[in-house]
């Protein structure tokens, strides 16, 4: 029996995909939002921690 069959059985199956995308969306749009808001200072102190090694 093929994968597709399964899937037709389940009611209410078409809203899987739908939710799938608005998670993603939602997701992706704040992440934007705190790249875009974030503390500029803070995100170039924390890329250059692998730079910045003082344990030696």
């Amino acid at each position: 029996m093929k994968f597709i069959n399964y899937l037709e059985s389940i009611t209410g199956v078409g809203i899987y995909p739908l939710a799938s995308l608005m998670i993603f969306v939602v997701f992706f749009l704040l992440v934007t939002l705190y790249v875009i808001k974030g503390n500029k200072q803070y995100f170039d102190k924390v890329s250059n921690i692998p730079v910045n090694n003082d344990n030696n």
